[in-house]
């Protein structure tokens, strides 16, 4: 009973000092400003470099996986923010990287005859790839259709000015 006892006091001991508040350091009338401290920074381009960055280039190692996609006898995997790697995948067991379509700010592509439509950061592009010349041609541009690419941890801020677009955040710490 005496160890009950023990137990009990300790826990009315505990349960009471983590009630207990003092007041002696603080003061309501002064407190600091909220500073957020960003891990991002905005990776900016000029509108005008921005439209016309668009490129079909030489097929290169993947370093990040996006979506994937299958068309035919290609697959088209995302590279996050910087475009796709396409692959002739006549042979599955033997996938073939063909090209990489540059597109700045994409994550996401719908395929309807033969045209990709690729959003690329805020804007939406129709592309017409021509693998046996190896061009590519921007047929469309809405501009401004999806919002701004916001960081990845949905937290820092960027400010902007009406002719740049941001095209990817890098880790700043």
């Amino acid at each position: 009973m005496k160890k009950i006892t023990n137990y009990f006091s300790l826990f009315v001991l505990l349960f009471a000092s983590s009630c207990w508040y003092s007041t002696n350091n603080i003061d309501d009338d002064i407190s600091e400003p909220f500073i957020p401290t960003y891990q991002y920074e905005a990776v900016t381009m000029l509108r005008t470099e921005f439209e016309n960055s668009t490129t079909l280039e030489e097929a290169k190692p993947i370093e990040e996986t996006g979506k994937i996609y299958v068309k035919d006898n290609f697959l088209f995997i995302n590279q996050p923010n910087k475009g796709f790697h396409v692959f002739n995948n006549s042979d599955p067991s033997n996938p073939i990287n063909m090209a990489f379509i540059k597109v700045l700010g994409s994550t996401d592509l719908s395929i309807k005859n033969n045209i990709l439509y690729i959003n690329n950061a805020t804007d939406l592009i129709a592309v017409k790839p021509d693998f046996s010349t190896n061009t590519i041609e921007v047929t469309k541009r809405v501009i401004n259709t999806f919002p701004e690419l916001v960081s990845p941890d949905r937290f820092s801020y960027h400010n902007t000015q009406p002719d740049e677009v941001i095209i990817d955040w890098i880790l700043t710490q």
